[in-house]
């Protein structure tokens, strides 16, 4: 054994393995084994979902009203038989089969083909003080992906991955704890796939064969083991039902689509101005500006300052009336300032809601404002008040909110000073002493709800921007979350740096995010921290033209990151794929509303839609904006030719027309004006004219851009900004492309649903062939190329 200098030896605690099965009941869909003095449970929630609990003292812990998922007794009762034999009990439904072993309790998981899946390894489940954990076999060629905001490649394979919201602040490729915690993962062999969401708030790890090869396992500091197995068998399937269990994104304004700029900061309304008459000047798209820290007085918030935003109605009047929506920076601490008239702090402590310690001392720390004390967001009376807060502001017309250091950061001194980053203490009281109805009390202490803070703090923003900004829909983006965060916010991948190994990070970064179950995802353009290169800066808008959140943000310590300081050159670069994304606005709304319906990622690796081709399970660098375009960006400086790998079917050039036959491997060029882009056979691509900004004029024209092949594809449309499209005021149409030989046809449906467009024409694109124009009026056409 090599010896470490300095280091002393340790010795871990052994742990406790599970007892065998003394007996088995089952009610409704819950089968009960009893192992002595502890207690396993299975509920069978639907075909393709089981979920575990293990309880060492054989007491489960109460259900949560805080928690993402739904009660076992919400699901739809799905039919299942149970076997028991001598050795083993099985648990089957329609789509798998479940068998616990008698000896050990250990439990494995099989598809209708008998290829095992989710299989306890030697040690299956075991406690120790303060630590429950349960261990699984990787099968042969598996591969895991999710894991929530994650550094590093696709592939977590080999990897550690720990959940505990983090100030991840100089992120690089090791990091482990992250912004957000989502603990969730799926694993992908050819023909299987399976997913696992670790029903746990508190601190918990994920070791991917790394201490043991051949073995993963999940550990929680928690009281008992509580995970869900969902089987796919394809990703598809997997997020479908994950997203059922945590929830959905509503669908966003379309103006939240559009690009974002943002920098820590834009320091008064003289330079807001400046920056968005040097947008419409040159003919750049904006729809959002962005204003961090430096807007408030003092970095009291839901304040403004009065000598660098001394009229913010004018200023948001004004630059709605050009075009742009306002977007305002809201963190969780509140300046600690007794008798200095803050309403903000004076209402927090009239009603004692602030985080205290366990002996009742009010807890503080030092974030922007110094000595700062915190809301307790798991409290629903503290969430109702915090949500109304927002009203200042939407009021004035901000039509967005964005949530930061909310995991929540916060140092031991104030920020001038070289502090240590702290965050409340483990055994501060959170949460509501009282009932709610048939849920018992949530309160708990930090320890549990740690990585509930930003989600809970971006639940309350939601609810407070939907009440008052009446039928209007609202952006909210949060830094810190936890599983289910995409009920309530976008999320962006903190501060990032101006390095190419950050752009080349951030696509298996935002992949990953989608396969956890949150769709509207971005990273900051350019770079936060640092001087993006010219070069650098035209690849990185390039790549952010995917990005399902497109901003720009920088930070104040750099040089400007607008698309124009860096030339001409770049910024005409910059101009024609901020162009591109506002042309491709009806496809990606469209899968903005695949995201909202079925819980299907925006920015999707090669994987999700060719799970059986392993080629695809390590490919990090090249990524599908849905199911159509596949994009292989640059990531290396001077580099103007890469390798793409194209998967089974056909593809054609994005920019070229040339058709390819997959799987195949090519040679790109790429010279800095070109990032290769490919469409796969039979693609339905909706686009529309250049705007400056999404609502700038009635959308009288809309091009689908065709490429021979067969499929099938559904145009969804309605107004764009309100929550009409929930009542049935939208319009759906299936549109079908059949190509035989030398004819394609393209089948156009009646229009379904209550919203009309406005009057526009047609324009169907066969790319390649020619093109037809017809002038809307909803009704089925068929057209022949």
């Amino acid at each position: 054994m090599p010896q470490y200098f300095g280091k002393l030896p340790t010795t871990n605690q052994p742990w406790t393995s599970v007892s065998n099965v003394k007996a088995v009941t089952w009610d409704n869909n819950i089968i009960n084994f009893d192992c002595g003095d502890s207690r396993l449970t299975i509920s069978v929630l639907a075909p393709n979902l089981i979920r575990v609990r293990f309880a060492p003292t054989g007491e489960f812990m109460p259900r949560r009203s805080w928690a993402v998922t739904l009660d076992d007794a919400e699901w739809a009762i799905t039919p299942f038989a149970v076997r028991e034999t001598e050795a083993t009990v099985e648990i089957e439904t329609a789509q798998i089969r479940v068998c616990v072993q008698r000896e050990k309790s250990r439990i494995a998981c099989f598809d209708k083909a008998n290829r095992p899946f989710a299989q306890d390894a030697e040690m299956g489940m075991g406690w120790r003080m303060g630590a429950v954990a349960g261990w699984k076999e990787i099968a042969a060629d598996e591969h895991f992906y999710g894991f929530g905001e994650r550094t590093g490649f696709l592939d977590k394979l080999s990897e550690v991955k720990s959940n505990w919201t983090t100030d991840a602040l100089d992120y690089d490729a090791l990091t482990d704890e992250m912004y957000q915690a989502i603990p969730f993962f799926m694993a992908l062999r050819p023909e299987v796939s399976y997913g696992i969401f670790f029903n746990t708030t508190f601190w918990s790890q994920f070791d991917i064969g790394a201490e043991q090869p051949g073995v993963w396992k999940m550990e929680t500091r928690g009281d008992e083991l509580d995970y869900y197995i969902i089987y796919g068998p394809e990703p598809a399937q997997i997020l479908e039902t994950y997203t059922q269990l945590t929830g959905r994104m509503p669908l966003p304004p379309k103006w939240a689509l559009g690009y974002h700029q943002c920098r820590w900061s834009y320091e008064s309304e003289t330079v807001v101005r400046e920056l968005a008459k040097e947008f419409r000047q040159r003919r750049i798209p904006c729809d959002v500006i962005h204003l961090d820290i430096d807007y408030m007085r003092g970095y009291r918030v839901f304040t403004w300052s009065p000598q660098r935003f001394p009229n913010p109605a004018k200023l948001i009047s004004d630059l709605a009336e050009n075009g742009f929506k306002t977007v305002t920076i809201i963190d969780p601490g509140v300046k600690y300032e007794p008798e200095a008239n803050y309403d903000v702090f004076d209402q927090g402590i009239e009603n004692d809601y602030f985080v205290r310690k366990a002996d009742g001392a009010l807890f503080h720390g030092y974030v922007w404002p110094e000595k700062a004390v915190f809301p307790d967001f798991l409290r629903p009376d503290v969430g109702v008040w915090w949500a109304d807060l927002h009203k200042s502001l939407t009021d004035i017309g901000v039509a967005g909110i964005w949530n930061d250091m909310n995991e929540p950061a916060i140092n031991d001194r104030p920020f001038g000073d070289d502090g240590e980053k702290i965050w409340f203490p483990l055994d501060a009281p959170q949460g509501d002493e009282g009932d709610e109805g048939d849920i018992p009390a949530s309160s708990s202490t930090h320890r549990e709800v740690h990585n509930l803070y930003g989600l809970m703090m971006a639940k309350a923003c939601y609810e407070g921007l939907q009440r008052h900004r009446g039928s209007e829909r609202s952006f909210v983006l949060t830094r810190s979350g936890y599983a289910g965060v995409q009920r309530w916010s976008s999320v962006w991948m903190g501060d990032n740096q101006s390095l190419w190994e950050h752009l080349e990070m951030s696509l298996p970064m935002l992949c990953n995010m989608g396969l956890s179950g949150v769709g509207f995802v971005g990273c900051d353009i350019g770079g936060f921290a640092g001087n993006a290169t010219a070069e650098l800066f035209a690849r990185w808008m390039q790549v952010g033209m995917l990005y399902p959140l497109m901003r720009g943000h920088s930070a104040m310590s750099t040089a400007r990151h607008e698309p124009w300081v860096f030339g001409d050159r770049v910024e005409n670069i910059c101009r024609e794929y901020i162009n591109l994304r506002y042309q491709l606005l009806p496809y990606i709304y469209n899968l903005f509303w695949e995201a909202a319906t079925t819980g299907a990622p925006i920015l999707r690796p090669l994987l999700y839609h060719f799970p059986n081709d392993p080629k695809t399970y390590t490919l990090y660098d090249q990524v599908l904006l849905g199911a159509s375009l596949m994009a292989a960006p640059i990531y290396r400086p001077g580099v103007e030719h890469r390798s793409v790998y194209l998967p089974l079917g056909t593809w054609y050039d994005w920019w070229s027309g040339d058709r390819y036959e997959g799987p195949i491997h090519i040679l790109a060029h790429a010279p800095l004006e070109r990032m290769p882009l490919y469409v796969r056979s039979g693609a339905i691509v909706p686009m529309q004219p250049v705007s400056q900004y999404v609502d700038q004029a009635p959308l009288d024209e809309i091009r689908l851009r065709i490429w021979p092949g067969n499929n099938e594809y559904q145009l969804f449309e309605d107004d764009g900004h309100t929550n009409e499209y929930q009542d049935k005021n939208f319009s759906r149409v299936n549109i079908s492309v059949f190509t035989d030989k030398n004819q394609t046809v393209v089948e156009i449906g009646a229009r379904i649903g209550e919203w009309t467009p406005p009057p526009r024409q047609v324009i169907v694109e066969l790319v390649g062939v020619g093109e037809q124009r017809f002038q809307d009026d909803g009704k089925q056409r068929s057209l022949q190329f």
